[in-house]
């Protein structure tokens, strides 16, 4: 358990100021881990045999599973309808994937069910690779290849945990497509996005809600979701991720002023996402819900200022790295910022996760 400290920074603090560094560290020791060119190794042979490629995992570390999909979709140059899925762990034990490669997420490789999940794959004859911190977890052992980010997180508020992963699946989709892999361009994006004062802005505006609401569309739903579990467990505040349509879809009906909401559009949008993302803003302020938007700078001209009545944090820009990197890097640095200061805002050590309290502690036993 980490330390309990009574007052900022935070173990999660730390961690999230370290990532820029950790990136670039990381980068460069994928470049000669053998394990990353057999997990490159056995993507290709899956996609040119056609058979499934699905990545799993729990918590956050399914959100970056969720990522890694994404991002080998693209590499891959995949067609709508054959795209690398992310299934959630407990739905891939309960119908088991028997062909092709499985890909989990687990931080420290101790997590349960997904776990299972590999072990249900690998039983049944599918390919499975695990991406951890480190080689001597129980995962470790069921998967046929294992890449290793080496650095583990000091937080149970996990911030490495979810940046690392993503950082191996750009390495791989990199090695696939044949692009260059831009270590420093990425550190200098995710340097540019920690904005600890503006973050700091937004979350004085959202500290007092009674809960949060955040919608996402695309590449943004995977944010979405991560940003809502920070809240709930870093800040403690009762939070819900959903596409940015489904919002728009009755969930209104239960907000008032108490309520927060946060919108992300960190990629290049299409004339529809960002119509319903107007629609839903001004919404919001027509119930008086304090709103915020974490955007992209090519889309925060597009916005009006007074539709974000709790502020917006802008990504800094990111021509050099193509892709949906950009807004997941990004969106990564700037989702933990806002939930560790809304720690901050709400007097809550965000690194036990509650757990200090023993009623905590025995509902996570």
């Amino acid at each position: 358990m980490p330390a309990f400290r009574g007052r900022a920074p935070y173990v999660m603090s730390e961690m999230i100021a370290v990532e820029p560094a950790l990136a670039d560290r990381l980068l460069h020791r994928l470049k000669s881990q053998e394990a990353m060119d057999d997990l490159v190794s056995a993507i290709r042979r899956a996609a040119d045999a056609r058979e499934p490629i699905v990545t799993t995992g729990c918590g956050t570390s399914e959100h970056a599973a969720m990522a890694i999909a994404a991002l080998l979709t693209e590499a891959l140059d995949l067609a709508p309808g054959t795209e690398v899925r992310s299934v959630q762990a407990l739905e891939l034990v309960s119908r088991p994937v028997s062909t092709g490669l499985v890909i989990g997420v687990s931080h420290e490789g101790g997590t349960a069910m997904t776990n299972a999940a590999l072990r249900a794959a690998r039983d049944r004859g599918a390919r499975t690779a695990l991406v951890t911190v480190g080689r001597g977890s129980p995962g470790a052992e069921i998967a046929e290849i294992v890449v290793a980010t080496e650095e583990q997180d000091q937080s149970w508020c996990h911030t490495v945990g979810y940046l690392s992963p993503i950082l191996v699946g750009i390495a791989a989709a990199s090695a696939i497509s044949g692009r260059r892999l831009d270590a420093i361009g990425i550190r200098s994006l995710l340097d540019g996005a920690h904005d600890p004062h503006a973050a700091a802005s937004v979350a004085a505006s959202l500290a007092s809600c009674d809960r949060i609401l955040v919608a996402g569309a695309g590449i943004d739903r995977i944010s979405a979701r991560e940003l809502a579990l920070k809240i709930a467990e870093g800040a403690r505040l009762p939070a819900s991720a959903h596409d940015l349509e489904t919002l728009l879809h009755g969930h209104l009906a239960a907000a008032t002023r108490w309520t927060g909401l946060v919108v992300l559009a960190t990629a290049p949008a299409n004339e529809h996402v960002r119509d319903r993302a107007d629609r839903l803003l001004a919404a919001a302020r027509s119930l008086s819900v304090p709103a915020a938007a974490i955007v992209s700078a090519e889309v925060s001209g597009s916005i009006p200022l007074e539709v974000t009545t709790a502020g917006r944090l802008v990504l800094p820009r990111t021509g050099w790295i193509s892709g949906s990197a950009p807004a997941l890097l990004g969106g990564a640095m700037t989702l933990q910022l806002l939930a560790e200061r809304m720690a901050r805002a709400r007097n809550v050590n965000p690194d036990t996760l509650g757990r200090e309290d023993p009623a905590q502690a025995a509902a996570h036993a």
